[in-house]
């Protein structure tokens, strides 16, 4: 399922959600105008759970080896089809829960769903050697909280079964626990797996997505009303 756009108006332009597009995009631009030597910028900047939780036996101790990759890894991206993705449900997803939060209570949701979905991520797997990057436990975390706030939103979808190809229109409340249950069944055939092998971090997903429910109910203290899609701001 590949979402296409959602029927969802927002009363404000999402200038934070358009400012973090930006900045994952140029962050994507310098890796790649590195070149050969991105590797190394990925292995400085990228989280790596060993490094994380083994800090003191690198050079530069607990700041250059936990904390500094614990933020900046939320900006970088492996490859142009994950930095699109990533993008695309920023946009896409974003947006109204940029409206419903405002905006700086919006930019600190992201970054704390990006970092603690991190932390989830070295939780689960604290002897990985393998570098992650990539925004999708903040993004994770607005798709928690779009779904709480706008459950019957309309997400329109081209979906894809085998042969089949067809735009649909879905519920935001259905599209959300699909993609939650694929997360889920995918980070339990993850389990067990060796430490050092790459791929997706669905438990980061998954925890991004917990927290941003759990956020939204401690940062939302805005007076809502019910609307056609959900709960939105007066």
């Amino acid at each position: 399922m590949i979402p296409i756009r959602d029927n969802n108006p927002t009363n404000t332009v999402p200038i934070v959600t358009i400012i973090l597009i930006v900045l994952n995009s140029l962050i994507w631009l310098y890796e790649i105008s590195l070149g050969s030597r991105s590797d190394y910028f990925i292995l400085g900047y990228g989280l790596t759970p060993w490094r994380f939780t083994h800090y003191y036996m690198y050079q530069g101790g607990f700041w250059s080896n936990s904390i500094t990759p614990l933020f900046w890894s939320i900006f970088m991206h492996a490859g142009w089809l994950h930095l699109i993705g990533n993008m695309w449900f920023l946009w896409i997803f974003g947006d109204n829960v940029e409206d419903r939060l405002g905006h700086c209570n919006y930019l600190i949701f992201y970054l704390l769903c990006g970092i603690g979905a991190s932390l989830i991520h070295v939780a689960f797997n604290p002897l990985s050697k393998i570098p992650t990057v990539g925004a999708s436990g903040a993004i994770s975390g607005i798709l928690g909280a779009y779904l709480i706030c706008f459950p019957n939103a309309r997400i329109y979808t081209l979906l894809i079964i085998l042969v089949i190809i067809r735009f649909v229109e879905i519920p935001a409340f259905l599209f959300l626990i699909f993609w939650l249950v694929f997360q889920f069944l995918a980070a339990a055939a993850q389990t067990g797996a060796a430490e050092n092998v790459g791929g997706v971090a669905y438990w980061a997903h998954m925890g991004g997505f917990v927290i941003g429910v759990a956020l939204l109910w401690l940062m939302d203290k805005k007076p809502a009303r019910p609307t056609r899609y959900g709960w939105n701001s007066d």
